[in-house]
């Protein structure tokens, strides 16, 4: 509710002063320029001070950050009611900057606060469900603006007091978000934001999947704010139609995304669900091109826009959701914060990249639509180049959502980071498979060679298998488990490759020492079901069987482990001891 609030008025308040700069009847270089500037005044402030916003976030409560945001909020909206009374465009452009900066400031907080509250295989549905929040907000939002500009003409006052009174509504909604600790009592305040940025950065690149989403996140951002000016120019100069319809256009954008991300949420099967990025990419692509045809009707252009949002949600939702999930916890809130700065750099590029191709290049606003479907297009192709994974986990998730339905028991017992011990009682192509698309987390399989004698190195090297001779599985299974824990990895074993291990009383030694000093659990796990679909996985190859889609079943079972005060060495005498490893959520 408090976001919802908080989403309204700073874009009620934006397309307002817009729509008002649209009506005074400049000339177009002098209404593009001022178009150009409003949208800038939005982005600087979380430039300037989404650090700041990150470093509040860390040092206090995420809960009182946001409520002191509240109040902040509340006397720059009595500002903005003075602006709009006295009709002074300085002081509404003024009034705009002021609000932008509160946001900056509560960003960090507000997606901070979601990985605090949520557990992490709750996370993309949640995001799901504030990206449809924050996005109903934007519709309404943009609608109100054309309606506030289109009846209160020469009164505005009255547009702010409505917009005052939401923002006591916001201010009411936050007292009730549950409490939460600091992050980090420790950290100190860096005058400087952007030495402090830099170490942020820093961070950021180490982690490659951190870093391209922190990219891909910073485009989806230059993409919205580009159709955002585009839209308002190409409703006023070729649809020709006032500020109520123009409103309009850019709702169903904002429905679009809204239900895309709410749709995202619930696809993603309670983990965070990469394979849905290319989807999102692609459905921008296609629809940003069908936006820019000549001489559809309004009605067409909604509908093209919408769907065009509605692929942004799929977009969307795993990018916040892995800049949310993959930093450590005491680091969150200045990274998210320097996510946030990167991504209004966006914003505010946008403003001078459609300044540049009205008028330098002489775009229309149809062409300028063109423009960024191309942008789209290549962005895909290098999401494809930096982030292969999310291309082998759209496969998976397609074969799980057709073919097959995967039901899986004790999710819980995944660890959410950190290095783990997976044992499964057979390490087929086909068990393979399903444990990758059954989770987030990073798996190494070690298995028999036998097992994968006719699978490609392609493949292999994309699913992270490494096939072992029987006589070697010791020492090749205590080489992967040292690499994997030391990286906080999951590390799969077969059952034999298990026992192989055990039954070395070095290698047993050696993994009970990996297991300690990374505190890794050790998971059982039972693949249920995988020869009743009609992909079969003898060998190492797919072969077709006579039959229609299987339903597969997933157990995971935490033995025993480290992290529990129990010694490794009883938790390894409990898996040698369970021959079958079948057991129930129960056991």
């Amino acid at each position: 509710m408090t976001q919802f609030q908080g989403a309204f008025n700073d874009n009620a308040l934006k397309f307002l002063v817009i729509y008002l700069v649209v009506e005074m009847g400049l000339p177009v270089r002098e209404r593009d320029w001022l178009v150009m500037v409003v949208g800038a005044l939005f982005a600087v402030p979380f430039i300037l001070f989404s650090m700041t916003g990150g470093f509040l976030a860390d040092r206090f409560s995420k809960r009182s950050v946001t409520i002191g945001t509240k109040w902040m909020e509340l006397g720059v909206m009595v500002f903005a009611v003075v602006a709009l009374a006295r009709g002074n465009l300085g002081m509404e452009a003024a009034s705009v900057f002021l609000l932008s900066s509160q946001a900056a400031i509560f960003g960090p907080s507000k997606y901070g606060l979601l990985p605090e509250l949520l557990p992490e295989k709750d996370l993309s549905w949640g995001n799901g469900v504030v990206e449809l929040g924050t996005f109903l907000a934007a519709i309404s939002a943009t609608v109100a603006a054309g309606f506030l500009a289109y009846y209160f003409r020469g009164a505005q006052e009255r547009s702010g007091a409505l917009l005052l009174v939401c923002t006591l509504g916001g201010l009411a909604a936050s007292l009730g978000i549950s409490r939460v600790a600091a992050a980090n009592r420790a950290r100190r305040f860096h005058w400087n934001p952007l030495g402090d940025l830099g170490e942020q950065i820093k961070l950021i690149r180490n982690d490659r999947v951190l870093c391209w989403a922190v990219l891909g996140n910073l485009y989806l951002w230059f993409l919205a704010a580009l159709l955002q000016f585009t839209i308002v120019i190409y409703g006023h100069d070729i649809l020709r139609i006032d500020e109520r319809h123009i409103s309009y256009l850019q709702a169903a954008v904002a429905i679009g995304i809204g239900l895309g991300s709410l749709a995202t949420g619930y696809l993603s099967d309670a983990k965070i669900e990469c394979g849905l990025i290319p989807v999102g990419a692609v459905g921008m692509t296609v629809f940003g091109f069908l936006s820019a045809s000549h001489g559809i009707s309004l009605q067409r252009v909604a509908m093209y826009l919408c769907l065009l949002g509605f692929f942004g949600g799929f977009y969307a939702v795993p990018l916040n959701a892995l800049i949310q999930h993959r930093p450590d916890p005491a680091r969150k809130g200045g990274i998210i914060a320097a996510a946030n700065l990167i991504s209004f750099v966006g914003v505010f590029a946008a403003a001078g990249v459609y300044f540049a191709l009205a008028e330098w290049l002489g775009l229309g606003a149809d062409q300028i639509f063109f423009a960024g479907a191309c942008m789209t297009l290549a962005a895909t192709f290098f999401a494809v180049i930096f982030l292969p994974d999310s291309v082998l986990r759209l496969g998976l998730w397609a074969l799980t959502h057709s073919v097959y339905r995967i039901r899986i028991e004790g999710r819980d017992s995944i660890p959410e980071r950190g290095g783990a011990l997976f044992v499964v009682n057979e390490m087929t192509l086909l068990e393979v498979i399903f444990l990758t698309a059954a989770t987030d987390r990073l798996i190494r399989f070690v298995g028999e060679r036998t097992r994968f004698a006719q699978t490609g190195a392609f493949l292999r090297r994309a699913l992270r298998i490494t096939a072992v001779p029987e006589e070697n599985a010791a020492q090749a299974s205590l080489a992967e488990s040292h690499g994997a824990f030391d990286a906080g990895q999951v590390l799969c074993l077969a059952r034999n490759s298990a026992r192989a291990l055990l039954q070395s009383p070095l290698g047993k030694a050696r993994l009970e020492g990996y297991l300690r000093e990374t505190r890794s659990p050790i998971v059982l796990v039972s693949v249920q079901g995988a020869r009743t679909g009609p992909v079969q996985g003898e060998n190492g190859e797919f072969r077709l069987a006579a039959r229609l889609g299987g339903r597969v079943t997933l157990r995971f079972h935490t033995a025993a482990g480290p992290a529990e005060n129990l010694a490794a060495d009883d938790a390894l005498r409990l898996l040698q001891g369970a021959p079958e490893l079948r057991f129930s959520p129960s056991d």
